[in-house]
Order: C-alpha cells, then structure tokens, then sequence
C-alpha cells in the first residue's frame, strides 16, 4: 500500500524508519502529471533501492513565466492511480508554504556556468528554482540515489554539478527519454497541443535525426550552418524553433574540433507549448 506523507517532518521521519531499518531509498522528484516516462523511473529505481519515493510538487520557483505555472496540469488523483499500479511505496506531496516557509527564494542554491547557457539564458531564474527545489529534496528524503530523465538533459548536469560541489552522497542515475509511438518526447507540457499541432509535433524529433544524418555524412561546412538550417527546417514546418545547439555532452560548451561526445538540443515553440528534445551522440 502506498503511502502519503505531507509535511516535511513526514517525510523525514517516514525515512528515518526506513533508514533505522537498514532499508536503500531511491527518490525520483516530479512535477506531477505524470507519464510514462515517470513511470519508468519509478520502476527502473525499484530495481535500486528497496523503497522508492515519488515527490509531487509544481516548484513555483523554477517558472520564469507566471502563466506557465497557472497552466501547469496537476492531476494528482491520477498520478496517484499511476504510482499504485507500478507499486510506489511512498509519495510526498508538499504544500508550496512548507517548501518555502519564509515565501520564495530567501535562500537559494546556484550552480554557474552550466546554469547560464541554453535553456538557462532562455528561462531566467530557472535552473536556481530547479538546484534550490532539488537540494531541499535531497535534505528532505537523504536517498541514496535519484533518477531523472535524459530529456531535460541541461538540467540533469546541473544537478550532477551540484551534488559534486556539495558533497552530498546521493547516486545520481539518468534514464533514457520516453516516447510516444511518433517519436515525439512524452512531456507534461505536450497537453498544451491541439490536435493538428499535436500531429506536428514529432517533426522535431525527425529534424535532429535528419541532422545528424547531414552531420555523419559530411554534410555541412560548419556546426553553425548546420545548426541555422536545422532553424530553417523547424520554421517551415510550423515551429517558432528557439535554439538549436551542437555541444560537448560534458560540460555544454561549444565543442573543439577534437571533441567526439556531443548532444544535439532543441527547443522550439509550438503554438502554446514549447518542447525541448535532445540526442546524445558520438562522432567516429
């Protein structure tokens, strides 16, 4: 039977019994409105610890646009259905005023570098509001390993960098990113499409492949070109595209010509969505 807990001081000491018990805990943080691709990490993170625990909290302080967190689905009695049928055996579903008892960001975890390219430039604030919400997580639960999803790949090295800088002793394990059957990205944020934006949608997906396709072939005179005609081919086929980037997948700077471990990333608007992909890949 799953359990719910609250408050902080449930969750601590809903841990602390487990842990007076000799019992691993893997943690696998959520926004809610969850899909198939949360599922799957739940389900991975019961192959790791012997208890896993769901945290359910839209994070106010990681929405740089206010009306992005007014939209945002919560669907928590679903969620709940979904964690039950996989076997979850505990979610924590806080109360905003609880994660942030003084009101908002009095205090506040910053990695940067990493936190100020990309998505980071594109969503001010964002990645200070995704460390800040995590490490009071980590604090919270003291798990022995998180997982994340590979699709906010930008975020996942922030939180790498974070529990580096800080020491924490926490595993930190990433899952491949879930598809729909079309090949487009399971998002929280794809509830937003509409049915002809919604057949669009896996187009993006296809244009990074037809990139790297022109990529591994040769086809291109710089990364620059490639990563404007990609831009090109994301707007004639109805996306408003907002970046397209070629980086080194260690760190996110632009890649020397040496450099052989690189991610494609995208985003692009949508109508009212805006959808971000990536593709990890090796040049030979």
């Amino acid at each position: 039977m799953i359990k719910t807990v609250v408050t902080p001081a449930e969750v601590q000491q809903l841990v602390r019994e487990w842990r007076r018990q000799g019992i691993k805990v893997a943690l696998v943080p959520t926004m809610g409105n969850l899909h198939a691709g949360h599922l799957a990490l739940v389900k991975h993170a019961q192959t790791l610890g012997e208890r896993v625990i769901v945290s359910i909290f839209v994070n106010p302080t990681q929405f740089n646009r206010p009306d992005d967190l007014v939209n945002y689905p919560r669907t928590l009695d679903k969620d709940m259905e979904k964690l039950i049928s996989v076997g979850c055996d505990a979610v924590f579903t806080p109360e905003a005023s609880a994660m942030y008892p003084s009101g908002g960001l009095a205090t506040r975890v910053t990695v940067p570098g990493i936190s100020d390219i990309l998505e980071g430039e594109k969503r001010p604030g964002h990645f200070t509001g995704v460390a800040t919400i995590v490490c009071k997580l980590f604090n919270l639960v003291q798990p022995d390993v998180a997982l994340f999803g590979q699709k906010d790949f930008q975020q996942l090295m922030v939180i790498r960098q974070m529990v580096a800088d800080l020491n924490m002793p926490i595993e930190i394990i990433e899952l491949p990113t879930v598809r729909e059957t079309d090949g487009l990205a399971m998002s929280s944020r794809n509830n937003y499409l509409n049915a002809e934006q919604r057949a669009i949608a896996p187009r993006l997906q296809q244009t990074l492949q037809a990139t790297l396709q022109r990529l591994y072939a040769g086809d291109y005179t710089s990364y620059q070109d490639l990563q404007q005609w990609t831009m090109d081919e994301l707007d004639s086929k109805g996306f408003k595209a907002e970046y397209i980037e070629i980086r080194r997948a260690s760190d996110l700077l632009a890649p020397n010509p040496e450099d052989k471990d690189l991610v494609l990333l995208a985003s692009a608007w949508l109508g009212k969505a805006r959808l971000i992909d990536n593709i990890p890949f090796k040049l030979p």
